[in-house]
């Protein structure tokens, strides 16, 4: 198939690092708290990656955080280190939870400016900590690019509250296409920590896209409908990627609900989320399914596969999105993957008796 070249607002639209938080946002609702989605773009020049780190013993994400915090300076400490809800005024959330497209703040505070090299060489490691593997971090780095941002130490690495202790801390990593974090479960309820956002600028349908794997995975719930499945899933329109995409809501969701699945089908879906949750560390894959079920199980997830109204491209459809309570996985395949993620506990939610 061949790569379809389209007019992406949100990439193209490059705004100032310095107050790009005020010119591009979104909004979503975490566990019932107003989030605002922080839409960045910085195209950096490339950067060499860096040099592989000899081989050390492995330690949880939560553990090289910590170590990264206590070998910080002072001057570091300002760069770097911020309140736990920094940015939290009137309506407006803490920084830790937005989606950004680009390093948060730029400047001296990327992370080849702000840390020295044996400091980048943790971070590296850190980030490392919260992929799966080799292969997740692979795709999370988007082949060691880590997209338009050209390398990890042009991206933005950095610890909101104070990982020492029990105290509440998010270390939250950003770049272009990217906005991951770690926080030791501070976030109660909410998988990665809040909302995540990952992407790639190739179209979700080539095979030079890190996630095309996802696009496929994703191909196989649609060739198993039946049609008539299929004419209750499809959705002429698009979901966007602001407030009506990642918002938490009770009802009103598009699309095939999969209890009318048969058995097969509903085990593809499972199979398929795994799959899209595989790039992510066991035990944030496994709060993102136990965060489903307990929010009231596969069976009250809709799917629905979104045909760009206008398009004139062979392509069934352009967004896939799977919706229920406490639960958005928002997938959009062209121009290229934007996938916004927002999985937690959906207030006054029941877990199934047993």
């Amino acid at each position: 198939m061949s790569e379809t070249k389209l007019h992406c607002p949100e990439c193209e639209s490059a705004a100032p690092e310095a107050d790009a938080l005020d010119r591009r946002n979104f909004i979503l609702a975490v566990g019932g708290t107003a989030v605002t989605l922080a839409g960045l773009e910085a195209v950096a020049r490339p950067t060499p990656a860096l040099a592989q780190a000899p081989a050390r013993t492995a330690k949880p994400a939560e553990a090289l955080i910590r170590e990264l915090f206590t070998g910080l300076t002072e001057e570091q400490r300002r760069q770097v280190v911020l309140p736990w809800n920094h940015g939290a005024e009137g309506n407006q959330p803490a920084t830790r939870l937005r989606f950004f497209n680009a390093p948060i703040f730029g400047g001296d505070r990327i992370i080849e400016r702000a840390y020295t090299r044996p400091q980048q060489e943790l971070v590296e490691r850190i980030l490392r900590s919260i992929c799966s593997d080799e292969e997740g971090y692979r795709r999370i780095s988007r082949n060691n690019t880590f997209d338009s941002t050209g390398s990890l130490v042009r991206c933005g690495a950095y610890i909101f509250g104070d990982p020492t202790g029990d105290h509440q801390f998010a270390w939250v990593f950003t770049g272009h296409h990217l906005t991951v974090r770690c926080d030791g479960n501070s976030e109660p309820n909410a998988a990665f920590g809040g909302p995540m956002y990952y992407g790639h600028s190739p179209d979700g349908y080539s095979q030079r896209n890190v996630f095309n794997y996802q696009t496929q995975a994703v191909r196989s719930v649609f060739d198993a409908l039946s049609e008539e499945q299929r004419n209750r899933a499809v959705v002429t329109g698009t979901p966007g990627e602001g407030l009506a995409s990642v918002r938490l809501r009770r009802e009103g969701y598009p699309g095939l609900q999969a209890r009318d699945l048969t058995a097969d089908q509903r085990r593809l879906v499972e199979t398929v989320m795994r799959e899209v949750l595989s790039p992510y560390r066991r035990e944030d894959a496994d709060e993102a399914m136990d965060l489903l079920r307990r929010n009231g199980g596969l069976e009250r997830i809709h799917l629905a596969f979104y045909r760009d109204p206008g398009s004139t491209d062979n392509n069934r459809w352009h967004f896939w999105r799977l919706e229920g309570p406490g639960f958005v996985w928002n997938y959009r395949v062209l121009p290229h993957v934007h996938t916004y993620v927002n999985i937690a506990l959906q207030p006054q939610a029941q877990t199934p008796s047993t």
